[in-house]
């Protein structure tokens, strides 16, 4: 499979307002992002961003309560390490610039983009910018300007630095979505050498500190004074580098570093590395449609830059593009970004796995918090672990999350059969998040001889429905939770019988917690034939026809939430991700009849949903219905579908667009060991290949409207269900990354 060259330029996208702009061409490797500002003109909310470098302050309520979130947490925008000042010898600066031009080569990770620098004297000069960020060197970063001539040529003085940013006024916006400012961290900095710059930062209240290297790499240079002269009609070039640190307490001492050590060239190299093995271990090609091919490949790519890779960090919902969300931690990584890594990079997803181990403490403290005895809760949304979410019904009440990462945890051991990674970390966060269950859930006796397992007054993925009873997506997840921890103790047993008595689990309490799995109650509507999303969204009145119009959406930004409460109406796939999630659980008829009603009540306004409806429009055989949701989420940001981007990427999203192909178009799953494939190509693509691992074998799979064929590139015999039909692929010894 040969991957070809592929190129996201300024005709690709949907607008060209400059932090539109500045997301969709931001460069990331997990530790930190810069964002593609204009490095003339800049902007108070651009800069770089740190995975899980936050500040944190005081949530005020006017009526606050016990257990209610104390603090923010605001990933920190940092300074602007692209900002450039330029200025004639005579003192005119150049102040403002134009955009001309923008390439972010997906192969490579290189950004070139081209400027055109003015003066208020009119004055103008040609500016093409070069930048990279390391990937397995990761704490660098590299940028080359070249300066020429345009109606100006003559001297100039250039100079760039790491400065304090500047306060930026806060966004008022009711939408929670948006870009968030924290507060101004302490700044120190020193010039080491003429070129040569340290910046140390320290936040006031969260009490971290990371430190800043800047260089400038062309010989003789100096990053206050440097003269340039386009007199001769040479372009000329001017090369600087930066190294980002460790994030750490106060106190820590940041070893200085040799920031030369790596130059645009050498991150040139190391990408090209990096990103042949990412494209060899996850390519994937639509043929038919060069611009969702495109798209595909964009969203990979930025998955890929967002991922924390160092068991300490996660995936902010908007990635390292933005810090929208304020850069939170949410359930979007388990169920929307980490199936991508468990198929195709399962070293990374066992260390975003790894973070959420990291943060268990914390977990079953707010667990006591919320009045629960045993087990842990994770917080909703977070970066340091604890509680972030100051709307709990929306919030807290999301206890699916407990059973999301038990899901993931779960998957991943399927999949990679990473025992080790089970016996270290996984089994006790399952072991922790089914003793919640327990705890929190109620036994319902329903007559003599009958009861029930219930959990009452929670939220679902469904935001617009809150504080419900027995949301079945989350009873089911429940349910799942505690079969998981009894089938992972059984194999503990087996693999380290003191282990498991370490973690003080009886055979009387596996038993328990089979008996609760299996009296867990699932609400199912007789009169609808399908199951209810709780035991009281059937009941409600459908959301008023008057209130549909365009300018009304999102609802949360138009309507108080114990207004949409009272509706029938969806923010996204909610009983719908149960049925994806566990297709076994009821027959095509039921899933037909499911997705015809609930289709009628969402209205998508999350950027979490259309990949699932998607996913079940293509295994229920409507593939035009798959191929329009599809669509719409493979470019969500190219085009600016929610109107945020600007803000960052959707992450989850992204996520969402492979796993539509994958899931979707190919009908992917494995059970039991056996790889799934079922041929669901809409009439709109020509072809659809991609490769994925599953445990250690490489597949790749090739579809065309008539033809399926899954090829072993490399690993152990993989037992395969093509349309039905079952084979056996043998064993391939292929050289391996």
């Amino acid at each position: 499979m040969t991957t070809r060259d592929y190129h996201l330029t300024l005709k690709d996208v949907g607008g060209h307002q400059p932090e539109y702009l500045e997301t969709i061409f931001s460069l990331a490797n997990g530790h930190f992002g810069v964002r593609a500002n204009d490095p003339i003109s800049g902007n108070p909310i651009s800069g770089t961003l740190i995975n899980g470098f936050y500040e944190t302050a005081p949530i005020t309520y006017g009526e606050g309560g016990f257990g209610y979130a104390k603090l923010h947490q605001t990933i920190v925008n940092l300074a602007d390490l692209r900002h450039l000042s330029i200025s004639t010898l005579n003192g005119h600066p150049f102040t403002t610039s134009k955009r001309l031009a923008a390439d972010l080569n997906l192969n490579t990770g290189v950004l070139t983009e081209q400027y055109q620098a003015s003066s208020q004297q009119g004055e103008t000069i040609q500016l093409t910018v070069e930048s990279v960020i390391g990937q397995n060197r990761d704490s660098f970063w590299a940028i080359r300007y070249t300066l020429a001539a345009d109606n100006y040529a003559g001297p100039l003085v250039v100079s760039k630095s790491i400065a304090v940013p500047a306060a930026a006024e806060e966004i008022a916006s009711a939408d929670p979505r948006k870009t968030r400012m924290a507060g101004i961290p302490d700044c120190k900095t020193d010039f080491t050498a003429p070129n040569t710059q340290r910046y140390q930062i320290q936040t006031k209240a969260s009490q971290l500190a990371v430190t800043l290297h800047l260089q400038m790499a062309t010989p003789g240079g100096s990053l206050l004074n440097y003269r340039v002269d386009l007199s001769d009609g040479q372009p000329h070039a001017l090369d600087y580098q930066a190294y980002v640190g460790v994030v750490s307490r106060h106190n820590t001492i940041d070893p200085i570093v040799p920031v030369l050590a790596a130059s645009l060239e050498e991150l040139e190299d190391d990408n090209r590395e990096f990103w042949g093995k990412i494209w060899r271990h996850s390519e994937v090609s639509v043929g038919g449609n060069p611009e969702l091919d495109l798209a595909i490949h964009y969203n990979i790519f930025q998955l890929n830059q967002s991922a924390g890779r160092d068991g300490r960090t996660d995936i902010p919902a908007k990635g390292l593009s933005g810090s929208g969300y304020e850069g939170h931690y949410l359930w979007d990584t388990e169920m929307y970004m980490l199936p991508y890594f468990i198929y195709t990079h399962p070293q990374m997803a066992r260390q975003l796995l790894q973070y959420r181990y990291q943060v268990l403490p914390q977990a079953r403290d707010r667990a006591r918090e919320m009045g629960v005895a045993h087990g842990a809760l994770f917080a909703w949304r977070t970066i340091n672990g604890e509680e972030a979410s100051a709307y709990y019904p929306a919030g807290t009440a999301q206890y699916h999350i407990d059973a999301d990462i038990a899901y993931a945890v779960g998957k991943y051991y399927d999949v990679t059969g990473d025992w080790d990674f089970i016996s270290q970390c996984g089994f006790e966060m399952v072991l922790e998040t089914a003793r919640f269950w327990v705890d929190f859930g109620a036994w319902h006796q329903l007559d003599a001889k009958t009861k029930r397992f219930e959990f009452l007054t929670v939220t679902g993925p469904d935001e617009y429905t809150a504080l419900v009873n027995n949301n079945y997506y989350t009873n089911r997840m429940a349910k799942h939770n505690l079969e998981l921890v009894v089938k992972l103790a059984a194999e503990l047993a087996k693999h380290d019988p003191n282990r498991l008595m370490a973690f003080n689990v009886t055979p009387a309490d596996l038993e328990h917690f089979q008996d609760i799995a299996d009296h867990i109650y699932l609400p199912y509507s007789q009169q609808y034939q399908i199951n209810a999303q709780d035991d009281s969204f059937l009941s409600k009145p459908r959301w008023p026809e008057d209130r549909m119009a365009p300018d009304n959406f999102p609802l949360l930004l138009h309507y108080h939430p114990l207004t949409i409460y009272r509706y029938q109406i969806a923010k996204q796939a909610d009983t719908m991700l149960a049925d994806y999630l566990f297709p076994q659980d009821l027959t095509h008829d039921q899933l037909e009849r499911e997705y015809d009603y609930y289709e009628q009540v969402t209205t998508h306004d999350s950027s979490l949903s259309r990949s699932i409806f998607s996913i079940l429009a293509a295994r229920l055989g409507d593939t035009e219905k798959a191929y329009r949701y599809f669509m719409d989420t493979a470019r969500m940001d190219l085009v600016d579908l929610q109107k945020n981007t600007a803000d960052g990427l959707h992450l989850a999203n992204l996520g969402g667009s492979w796993l539509a192909l994958v899931a979707g178009f190919s009908g992917f799953y494995v059970d039991h060991g056996v790889v799934h494939i079922s041929n669901h190509l809409p009439q709109e693509l020509t072809a659809l290949t991609y490769r994925l691992t599953v445990g250690k074998s490489v597949l790749q799979v090739d579809l065309k409207p008539d033809e399926t064929h899954v090829q072993l590139i490399s690993g152990p015999s993989v037992h395969i269900d093509v349309n039905g039909q079952a084979e056996t692929l043998m064993a391939v010894t292929a050289p391996t990354d």
